[in-house]
């Protein structure tokens, strides 16, 4: 079993930021896109989704998709016209289908900063 998780920073005022819709996309070859989840941050910030191992195709391109427009709107509806970012893309493998992919993410509203921890 693999473990997708993060931990989103608002990287304005150092705050967690939690609500932030996030899903994640396996891409074919053809490129089309299949769910795996759909799922938010907690209060903390915090995501964590395990992933059964014969779901996973360590060959395939893996997209985790955040969305930082969402989350900036509704925190700061006043800003909207200078939020053009709407969302924050993240695209890797996951050669072993049963490791721990831990991707943290600083936001702020039209940048971020993002590494793999394991």
């Amino acid at each position: 079993m693999a473990v997708v998780s993060s931990h989103v920073l608002n990287g304005v005022d150092g705050t967690h930021a939690g609500s932030v819709g996030i899903v994640l996309h396996e891409i074919g070859q053809d490129g089309s896109r299949r769910c795996v989840f759909a799922s938010e941050t907690d209060p903390g910030g915090r995501l964590v989704e395990t992933i059964d191992a014969s779901e996973i195709d360590p060959s395939a391109d893996y997209e985790l998709v955040l969305g930082s427009g969402r989350y900036w709107a509704e925190i700061h509806p006043e800003a909207d016209n200078n939020q053009i970012i709407g969302e924050v893309v993240l695209r890797f493998r996951m050669p072993d289908n049963n490791a721990r992919y831990h991707m943290p993410v600083i936001l702020s509203p039209n940048s971020y900063s993002t590494w793999l921890s394991r």
